[in-house]
Formats: structure tokens, sequence, C-alpha cells
């Protein structure tokens, strides 16, 4: 038994609120069980309760054990003295304030029922906890869930954008130049491409942002790809600019093996993605000014369709060549960017300044994308489980990464279809 599920069984009164008494046989009766605390202090608060003939506001505090109430000591905390009742599975304890008044403790009651589907769920050992059960949900309860989730990614993504922003000094096109890299690098070499980011201020590539040339010097040495020879002539005039720039920066750059290469495609080589990055600078004066005023995905299409310097049109790296081909982004790679950083970017920029409408366009963008295509989306559609466009796939990655993985099925609404079914 964990606090967690008397946590569920408390919050959605799944409990027998007529047989409630306390230790010294006082009737209860629950008005209001009080918000779920996630935070430190007592597990509920604002709750109403009637304890006898008195109505009382306050804390509830719930432990599988009364005595754990001293092995936690809340008996000298004073954040807990507004604590009016103490929900337990055994009552083998009293419990006091710190002013050594005691607290009325009852024990919860529920249907057997309801831990026995909890356990099922916990024990089980398939792709998600509730695989074989999912498909009894009602479909709408699970459609509102995924439309719930799609927001708590977006504000779990969020939360990473605000970190940065802070430590950038609320900087909006560092930041976004930072978390734009990290995604060029997809998931293989996110990490290296985001220290690239900030090794190398944006303020110096703004400084060369009309020559091409100086911005690819600028990327590639720092990214550490300058550091070996090569009988490139081109690889050997960047090295050259690089040297020169670095010196007036004052520039460090990265180890070359941070780069991963093995079992990529050529046009995801991180060579040609860094290409890319500087085509997008060079393209673009102001990275995150001109995508915050596009309106509508196809302007967004227009803003990538960029092409890179002319060495790579016959390269992906720059010691051997390659047939002939502009290493432009593709549309689903676009897509991925506008899902994983534009998004999320506009999503927390319309929350920061209050202008919702901004953030509905977020959701809007999500809902007209085309859903992604990854492992995890493909196993749910094995399960019965479509994503019919971006804003369900985003959900079904969250739901798997956040809740299934975890197990918080007490915490998902799937989860509380299937542990409170049959009661």
């Amino acid at each position: 038994m964990q606090e967690e599920f008397l946590h569920y069984i408390w919050k959605h009164k799944l409990f027998d609120n007529k047989r409630l008494t306390t230790h010294q046989n006082e009737k209860v009766e629950i008005i209001k069980p009080g918000d779920h605390n996630q935070n430190s202090g007592p597990d509920f608060l604002n709750a109403k309760i009637r304890i006898g003939s008195t109505l009382w506001a306050g804390n509830v505090e719930i432990h599988i054990r009364s005595s754990d109430w001293q092995k936690h000591g809340h008996q000298n905390d004073k954040a807990y003295d507004n604590v009016i009742l103490q929900v337990v599975l055994e009552n083998d304890s009293k419990i006091v304030r710190t002013n050594g008044l005691e607290i009325p403790t009852v024990k919860i009651l529920y249907n057997e029922k309801l831990y026995k589907n909890y356990s099922r769920l916990l024990s089980g050992e398939k792709w998600i906890p509730c695989q074989s059960e999912i498909n009894t949900s009602e479909n709408f309860r699970i459609k509102y869930w995924l439309n719930s989730i799609v927001v708590e990614r977006l504000e779990h993504k969020s939360d990473k954008i605000q970190q940065t922003l802070k430590q950038y000094n609320n900087n909006w096109e560092e930041t976004f130049y930072i978390h734009l890299a990290r995604n060029l690098g997809f998931q293989l070499n996110a990490d290296p491409f985001e220290m690239l980011a900030k090794s190398l201020p944006l303020k110096y590539l703004s400084r060369h942002r009309d020559n091409i040339f100086q911005l690819e010097a600028l990327l590639f040495g720092q990214a550490g790809f300058l550091e070996k020879s090569s009988n490139s002539g081109y690889f050997l005039t960047l090295k050259k600019e690089y040297q020169f720039l670095q010196k007036k920066y004052q520039l460090e750059p990265l180890e070359k093996h941070l780069w991963k290469f093995l079992r990529l495609r050529p046009a995801n080589f991180p060579t040609v993605r860094i290409a890319q990055l500087a085509s997008m600078i060079f393209y673009n004066q102001n990275l995150f000014s001109n995508f915050l005023e596009s309106e509508n995905i196809e302007q967004i299409y227009r803003l990538f369709s960029f092409k890179t310097a002319e060495f790579w049109d016959t390269h992906y790296t720059f010691n051997k060549p390659s047939a002939k081909r502009k290493k432009m982004l593709g549309k689903s790679a676009i897509n991925l960017i506008i899902i994983n950083t534009l998004v999320p970017f506009l999503f927390i920029f319309g929350k920061n300044t209050g202008k919702e409408n901004i953030q509905d366009r977020a959701l809007e963008w999500l809902y007209r994308l085309p859903a992604e295509n990854n492992t995890i989306i493909r196993n749910w559609s094995q399960i019965g489980f479509i994503a019919k466009n971006a804003a369900d796939s985003q959900a079904l990655l969250h739901l798997k990464n956040q809740y299934c993985i975890h197990k918080k099925c007490l915490n998902c609404e799937i989860g509380n279809q299937i542990i409170s079914k049959q009661l």
C-alpha cells in the first residue's frame, strides 16, 4: 500500500462517507476533501469537514499509519498546525500539534476492488500498464484527456524555455536561437547543438549575418569541425577565417567527438544541419521576430525555404564529395521544428505577454500539422490509438513518457476509469 493510492481515494471521494468516525467515535462528514497539495506541507489544503456538530475548515494529512505523523516529524512542524483531520489506513497512535493538542484521526473505508484494479495496473509488464484494458474506456473521456495533456505538454516545454529566458535576462532572440539550435540536432545531436549555441552567443553571429562564409566559419569552427586538417580548399579557408574570429571573440571550440554521425542518413549529418543553421541566420535577420510575425504555417514554410552555401550542394561532410543536391530542410523536418520549437515559443510568449490570440495560434498549428511518425506513435497505433494530427501525437508522446513509463495511473484519466470501473 502506498500513500499515493490513499490520496487518490480521498481526492475523488471514493470512500464510504456515511460510516466515517474519528478514533473518539465522533461522526465525520466530508463536505470538501480539499485541494491536492503537490508541494511541501499537508497533503490537502482548504478542506471543509464536519466533525460531530462542528464545521471545520483547514488542511488534511494522509498516512498509511497514524504513527507516520511522528515518524515524519509533523508534531514539531508548525506548517501542520492547521491540520483538522488525519486520514489513515491503520490507526495505531495518538497525534498532536506543536502545542500538544490532539488531532482527530479517521480510518478510511473503501471498496477493495479499487486497490485490486490499481495493483493489476502496477504489476502489468506490457508496453503501457493498461494496454489490455484501455479500449474499454469511454472515447469522449479519452479525447478530453488527450486535449488536456496537449496543453500540459506545452506547459512542460515552456518551463524549459522559461529557465533559459531567466538565464539570458529575458532575451527572447538569444533564447530562441539556443532552443532552435537544439531542435535542429533532433534527438541524436540535440545536446551538442545546444552546447554550440551557448558557446557562440548570437551577438557574435549577428555581426556577420550578411556574410554566409563568416557565419559558417564561426559555427563550424566553434563546433570543433575545423580542428583537424583536410584537403578541402573550402575547409582550409573556413579554418583560416575561424582562427581570426576565434582570437577576436576569445572563443573556445567544442570537442568534435561530441557529434554523432552513426546511423544517421547523410541529409541529417550534423555538418549539414550546421550549414542550414548558418543559412537560417543569414536569411532571417531577426529569427524570433520573423517567426513570431508569421500568422500561418505557409509563411513559416517560406521562411525555411533557404538554401545552404554552394559547397554543400556537393558535400555532406568536408572530405567526401557527393552527387549534387540542394541541402534544404525537408517538409517533415520543418514540421518537427514548428512542433518542438515554434509552437512552444508562441505558447509561452502569448502567456507571458497576456496575448491569448498567440497562445491560440500555437494550439491551432498543432491541430493543423500532420502527426509525427516515430516508434512511440506507431506503437500507439498498434493498440488502436491513431494520431490524426500533431496535437494528438504530442499528447500521446506526453502520455507515454510522463505517465505510462512511470505508472502514474492514479493521475491519468484513463487509469482512473479502469481503477474505478465495476464499482
